[in-house]
């Protein structure tokens, strides 16, 4: 007995000396972090932000959150290509107006204890604080109604500490001067819908073409789901997950006692369709390129860094989570910026490539389900002079078309056919040694693919592999450099739809998991006509403010992917595709022209890639989803289009010839002369026929 007494005691002891030297711990850590916040300038920062809150809901007035500053979006040549603005004010509705439903929905999935705090829900903080130790992430929100607001109006969506001391403070002063109907009223009308759509009542036409006082509950719930995330639950790219919040939105009503079982159970029921106005929805190729381009440049000037390299799957998803935020954040700042976009676009030059799309295709009126072509072709147009992008056709004119419109020229992701021998074969071969003259084998490759024509020529030059598009050689030659190596090429240049699964050597011929886009491919050729280096293929020459004071200035440094006298001899290759090869007789008039068809099997996609000193075009055409086009190849339908474009493009300009190799080898190295010695064992197994 006395011996577990002792236990006890001894028990007893150890835990107040473990409890005081927790305390200890404790204590060193506040010190330290009192020392921090005042030594160390933080006590003086996080003062002037509580003074510039108070300053910002000083100077507010109701109106404060009903203005909307439109963003000017303009051509190369000072037209106006868009004008964007989230028309707050036309769509503004008073509390009385806003169907209590909605500012049920919103409360009861948001903030329930929005009538109860002070701006401010401090055990909320508390929560997330402990969730995100626990989870070793972000998985609960903690922000009020009316810090939303403070960030909406006010703020950034800067994800620093900075940042939400300064939109506590907001919250705070907001919550003193404006009643919580004011409050709620001010939040309903400026908080982002997704697609442009800024208030409940511009997202009820935006999404059902009818005032929001016309909608059912199941409708207003799905709209209340889309502001926690808006690139989550934009209804029209992820109406499953929309979907899914409304019926949690539905569940919390419920349990919250604002609906009826009754009412949930007609709720739940109900099938949820779009009514997408075509105005709302339809921004021609120039608006939305120029958007994607202005949002990445805003993301860029955040702080953002783009990626297309990872190390896994959770890796990549973890990035593309927060790739989809920051672009929804920076994407909604363009329809209430005020901006100025200045950018390189030609409103000429794009019609010009989108009527020579249009014209190659016009034989085909074929329709899917939702009334678009579907026979497709996209272009991107790039100025070499500068590097920018002069126009992006993303698909056949078609008006009056329901739901997204969605522009190929960046966002589709096809099989390149032997588009891409270039790019990751044989300009990187070219830099091991390799000359234009080396000698090569045609020969049939076990497991390997097929040539176009089916037949096998034997010894070749490497010109003449590539004028004839081999795809043997190319399958070859990829094998030696390895698909590794091939691929970091084209992660150099900034391919964004590669995967694991392309790093084999069916991608020497274009077997891709996804493939790249008509403005990736054309990034590419580009590089190699400007001596092996790659500048970023966007439109945006500058963004301003309202005021004219610039906020945006792409970086424009040059990445030499490539060596120049590599890129150089790949030009002078591909200069005889235009005049012995796929492609003779499609040369510019009096131009000197370079350029490359495409053709994948079963001619599903057809690619015609081609520069001169002025300008690189690509073009795709095929369906969206892939079939078999009689009569595609890169020598058909795209090589016209192409040159439909470009041949009056070049009308009365000076003839400037390529620059030609300065340092090529007389002595191939290793991996020439092994190239052209043997090939290696094929692996797996590829569409045949593309060229």
């Amino acid at each position: 007995m006395a011996k577990e007494k002792k236990e006890k005691k001894r028990k007893a002891h150890r835990g107040a000396w473990i409890f005081l030297k927790v305390q200890f711990v404790l204590i060193g850590l506040v010190v330290l972090a009192l020392a921090w916040y005042y030594l160390g300038g933080s006590a003086k920062k996080v003062a002037a932000m509580h003074e510039e809150a108070v300053q910002f809901v000083a100077e507010s007035t109701p109106d404060t959150f009903r203005q909307s500053q439109t963003s000017l979006a303009y051509d190369i040549n000072g037209n106006v290509i868009s004008v964007l603005k989230g028309e707050k004010d036309v769509y503004y509705l008073t509390i009385d107006e806003i169907p209590e439903y909605a500012k049920q929905a919103i409360i009861s999935i948001e903030d329930k204890k929005f009538y109860t705090h002070h701006g401010v829900d401090y055990r909320a903080i508390i929560r997330a604080v402990i969730a995100m130790v626990r989870n070793g992430e972000v998985t609960q929100g903690a922000s009020t109604i009316t810090q939303q607001l403070a960030r909406n109006v006010f703020l950034t969506n800067d994800k620093t500490w900075e940042r939400k001391i300064e939109e506590i403070y907001i919250a705070v002063e907001l919550e003193k001067k404006y009643t919580k109907d004011q409050i709620l009223e001010y939040y309903m009308n400026n908080v982002y819908f997704a697609n442009g759509n800024y208030g409940i009542e511009a997202a009820s036409l935006g999404y059902f073409n009818t005032e929001v006082s016309n909608l059912s509950l199941s409708q207003i719930a799905f709209l209340c789901a889309i502001p926690n995330r808006p690139s989550l639950y934009d209804p029209i790219q992820h109406m499953d997950n929309t979907l899914a919040r409304r019926d949690r939105i539905l569940k919390n009503m419920l349990e919250d006692g604002v609906i009826s079982v009754s009412s949930y159970d007609t709720a739940m029921a109900e099938q949820v369709t779009l009514n997408v106005p075509p105005q709302n929805n339809t921004h021609t190729d120039a608006e939305s390129f120029m958007m994607y381009c202005a949002t990445r440049a805003l993301m860029a000037k955040d702080g953002f860094e783009f990626k297309n390299d990872f190390t896994g799957e959770a890796e990549k998803n973890v990035y593309e989570q927060a790739y989809q935020e920051a672009y929804n954040t920076a994407n909604a700042s363009l329809f209430s910026g005020g901006y100025r976009i200045y950018t390189s676009l030609d409103l000429n030059v794009q019609a010009a490539l989108q009527a020579a799309i249009d014209k190659e295709l016009s034989f085909s009126g074929e329709t899917g389900t939702d009334g678009v072509y579907a026979l497709q072709g996209a272009g991107v147009c790039i100025d070499n002079s500068t590097g920018y992008v002069k126009a992006a056709v993303g698909g056949r004119t078609q008006n009056n078309i329901t739901g997204t419109k969605l522009n190929r020229a960046y966002q589709a992701h096809r099989q390149p056919g032997s588009a891409i021998k270039p790019l990751l074969v044989y300009t990187p071969m070219l830099e091991q040694g390799m000359t234009k003259d080396t000698i090569v084998y045609d020969e049939p490759i076990e497991g390997g693919p097929q040539n176009a024509d089916r037949s096998y020529a034997g010894a070749m030059t490497l010109q003449r592999a590539v004028e004839v598009s081999k795809n043997t050689v190319a399958w070859n030659l990829f094998s030696i450099l390895t698909p590794e190596k091939g691929i970091q090429y084209l992660k150099n240049l900034g391919f964004y739809g590669l995967d694991h699964l392309d790093e084999v050597p069916a991608a020497s011929i274009g077997g891709f998991a996804h493939g790249p886009s008509p403005l990736e491919m054309a990034k590419g050729y580009a590089a190699i006509e400007h001596d092996g280096a790659a500048r970023d293929a966007t439109c945006i020459i500058k963004i301003t403010d309202a005021d004219g004071n610039e906020i945006v200035s792409p970086d424009r440094t040059e990445t030499q992917i490539y060596k120049e006298s590599a890129a150089r001899q790949m030009t002078e290759i591909l200069e005889g595709v235009m005049i012995n090869g796929t492609a003779h007789g499609r040369s510019i008039p009096n131009m000197p022209t370079a350029g490359k068809t495409g053709t994948t099997s079963d001619s599903k996609d057809g690619w015609f890639c081609g520069y001169t000193a002025y300008y690189t075009t690509a073009v795709w055409i095929g369906y969206d989803t892939p079939r078999t086009m009689k009569g595609l190849s890169g020598s058909t339908y795209p090589l016209r289009a192409w040159y439909n474009f470009m041949a009056p493009l070049h009308k009365n300009l000076t003839p400037i010839a390529f620059l030609k190799p300065t340092e090529v080898s007389d002595n191939p190295g290793e991996a020439a002369n092994e190239a052209a010695a043997e090939g290696p064992e094929a692996a797996g197994e590829t569409d045949a026929g593309q060229n």
